[in-house]
């Protein structure tokens, strides 16, 4: 019984140390364990989209940077990952003409959780 308690414990000390998080931009780190995590595969800025279906929260990475986007609703970011071109997409639909789309974290407010 010790045994299993010790190795249990081992297991979930080993998950927590593996977390991974990534700084966004504007914002500060984010820990990435409730998000689904989509790598993209296609040449372009897009290279990776982070949803947390729960907070309606999207983090991505654009070239090599991340941000954020608050209040984004599943529809959008699945709109987004089945884009043929997924920055025309960001750029029209999320980040909208001068930084100040309808999901910026700056006019709508950051889930509890991801707050610093």
């Amino acid at each position: 019984m010790l045994r299993f308690i010790i190795l249990s414990a081992l297991v979930l000390i080993c998950q927590v140390a593996t977390a991974e998080t990534v700084q966004v931009k504007y914002h500060g780190i984010v820990s990435l364990d409730a998000f689904a995590c989509e790598d993209v595969k296609e040449s372009g800025d897009v290279s990776r989209i982070c949803y947390d279906k729960a907070e309606r929260y999207m983090v991505i990475r654009l070239k090599t940077a991340y941000y954020h986007y608050c209040e984004i609703d599943a529809a959008t970011v699945q709109g987004l990952q089945r884009a043929s071109s997924k920055r025309q997409f960001f750029e029209v639909r999320i980040r909208g003409s001068g930084g100040d789309g309808p999901f910026d974290c700056r006019t709508r407010p950051i889930p509890k959780k991801y707050r610093q």
